[in-house]
């Protein structure tokens, strides 16, 4: 498949506009590192979700989403889809206690709920562990999606994609801040939004399809169009959607997910002008994220199924490739081919739109973290803040770098996804209570760290060495949860807690719900504490944020598979779940 010179002007059109817009903004974010990471912390709330939705639309989310249909079916989404549960716990719960903190990088908060050398400590190695080791990953496995894709459409190596990709995104990524990727997120949403729809459009017309009704009543297809799992197969049921709806939203630290917030979630909230817009981005992104994106990618693997098959099918569509990246993920762009010329530049426009808007992000954020919690805090502290964009810059250029060389490493989206959750795999509750619950320490969060991914590095390469059976990642997932809580909850109560001081501060300025702390405390009637009903509306509005989410998403689903009933029946629910949380919105604030 080769682009003709019409897709090529799209394609040189689209890189040309954005990196004008990243340096038009490099002047502002050479200021300081406040407006090279926060943008000034003036960004409005439509901007800062719209933003993160374009960093979770990465070229590796529908590889990821049509490996899974391939693999298990529509309902073998819950994977991701549990963690609804989780985004909405943040918006009502947690965007306005990071916003008012003040950090930042969330990596600033360990010193600000724990003390001496233990907060000092994590704050550090977290930083280097998140920033450097976890980012990498992440940014290898998008460079992955990025060389199938040009390997199927543009029939180039994967040394060329990594080299042009990463060059391109790291020069206005490096110069522009978190402005120019908030903005240029912007753009990249939309573009990614139509070229999605598109791709969907053209395999849903292709002779072995046949239309959605052709897709609907074909018998290779049956059994895998349904939204839940088959409940006779526990095993399966088990593994796709009791762990992830039971187990999997709450204990495992996976990238945009984070239980309470964190990484690029954090920066967007810590970003914006106030709390309450704090709030209201991570509710448009969680609606946007689940919601609104995912059905264009599920029907795209759907239709790959009648068109390839099997593996073997997609290996001879595209003998040039190299085996070892031909996988079920490598079907998403194999559905590409079928786009007419003209409107296949658009759509690689997207693709090259959905990795840009995840890399800039990741690159920004993990750069502020091996500046700000690492070089300046225990490096280098004391100089102007012009030299610690430069540094930014240079740390930027760094992780592009190793992201590339990761990317050569891995195999398939599913795979790293798998690895990120089992190394993240029991950290999700200390990070939910550790704002609620003053006995939580510093130690807690290690302890949870070192557990998981001990769990992970034995379940990946030892348990294999030994010659034991494998084991589901579902079971590995609730394995390594149970070691992690039960060793960081032994870790907390034979550790000292953090110093009364810093416990009385990060109160008086956080504000949290009071129950977890009026022990040690010892708060008196003079002190005013939450205000009375936030948890109840707290609580009201997760579950109807939850409830509107997934009900416009299967909503949607319900309309696509021809069941107008049902379809109907769920956008009324959405609807009348949306009516409650913008009533419920005013009494959240504490």
């Amino acid at each position: 498949m080769r682009l003709t010179n019409a897709d090529w002007m799209v394609v040189v059109a689209y890189g040309l506009i954005v990196l004008t817009l990243g340096l038009y903004f490099a002047r502002r974010a050479g200021r300081g590192t406040d407006e090279y990471f926060l943008a000034g912390r003036k960004l409005p709330w439509w901007l800062l979700g719209t933003s993160m939705v374009a960093t979770t639309f990465s070229t590796d989310t529908p590889n990821l989403v049509t490996d899974l249909v391939r693999t298990g079916g529509v309902s073998q989404n819950w994977l991701w889809w549990a963690f609804v549960i989780t985004g909405m716990l943040t918006v009502f719960f947690y965007a306005r206690l990071w916003r008012r903190s003040g950090a930042l990088t969330d990596m600033a908060f360990y010193e600000l709920r724990y003390s001496g050398a233990p907060a000092a400590f994590l704050r550090g190695f977290r930083a280097l562990y998140l920033g450097v080791f976890f980012n990498v990953m992440i940014m290898a496995t998008v460079t992955l999606a990025a060389i199938k894709i040009g390997g199927v459409l543009l029939g180039v190596g994967k040394y060329e994609v990594v080299l042009l990709a990463g060059t391109v995104t790291v020069l206005y990524a490096a110069t522009s801040g978190l402005w120019g990727v908030a903005v240029t997120d912007l753009l990249l949403f939309v573009v990614a939004m139509v070229g999605s729809v598109a791709a969907a459009y053209f395999a849903l017309i292709q002779p072995e399809v046949g239309g959605l009704t052709g897709l609907l009543t074909s018998p290779e297809l049956q059994g895998r169009l349904t939204f839940l799992p088959d409940f006779g197969d526990w095993r399966t049921a088990a593994a796709v959607f009791i762990v992830p709806v039971a187990v999997q939203w709450w204990s495992t630290w996976y990238p945009g997910a984070e239980p309470g917030g964190g990484g690029y979630v954090a920066q967007r909230m810590l970003a914006a002008r106030n709390e309450k817009e704090a709030m209201g981005s991570t509710l448009w992104f969680n609606i946007a994220h689940y919601a609104l994106r995912p059905w264009p990618w599920i029907l795209v693997g759907l239709a790959s199924l009648l068109v390839y098959p099997t593996l073997e099918s997609i290996h001879e569509a595209f003998p040039h490739l190299d085996p070892s990246i031909v996988r079920h993920d490598l079907a998403y762009p194999a559905m590409l081919v079928f786009l007419p010329q003209g409107l296949l530049g658009l759509v690689v426009a997207s693709l090259a739109a959905a990795y840009m808007s995840t890399i800039s992000t990741h690159l920004n954020w993990g750069a502020s973290y091996v500046v700000d919690d690492f070089y300046r805090r225990f490096i280098s502290g004391g100089k102007d803040e012009r030299h610690y964009v430069t540094v930014g810059r240079i740390t930027t250029v760094g992780l592009i770098v190793l992201a590339g060389i990761v990317s050569l490493w891995l195999e398939n989206a599913l795979q790293a996804f798998q690895i990120l959750l089992q190394i993240g795999a029991g950290t999700g509750l200390v990070f939910l209570l550790r704002w609620f619950w003053w006995r939580v320490n510093a130690w807690s969060e290690v302890a949870a760290m070192a557990l998981s991914f001990s769990v992970a590095i034995y379940f990946q390469f030892i348990h294999r060495s030994l010659g034991l059976p494998a084991l589901d990642p579902s079971l590995q997932l609730v394995i390594g949860v149970g070691i992690t809580t039960v060793g960081w909850l032994l870790v907390t109560f034979l550790t000292a807690p953090a110093a009364e001081e810093t416990l009385r501060s990060f109160y008086r300025e956080i504000r949290p719900f009071g129950a977890g702390w009026r022990r040690v405390l010892k708060l008196g009637p003079e002190d005013p504490g939450p205000r009375a009903g936030g948890l109840a509306a707290g609580l009201l509005g997760w579950f109807l944020g939850v409830t509107a989410v997934y009900s416009a998403l299967f909503g949607t689903g319900f309309l696509l598979f021809g069941n107008l009933v049902w379809g109907v029946v769920c956008l009324a629910v959405a609807t009348a779940a949306m009516t409650g949380i913008f009533r419920v919105l005013p009494r959240v604030g504490i």
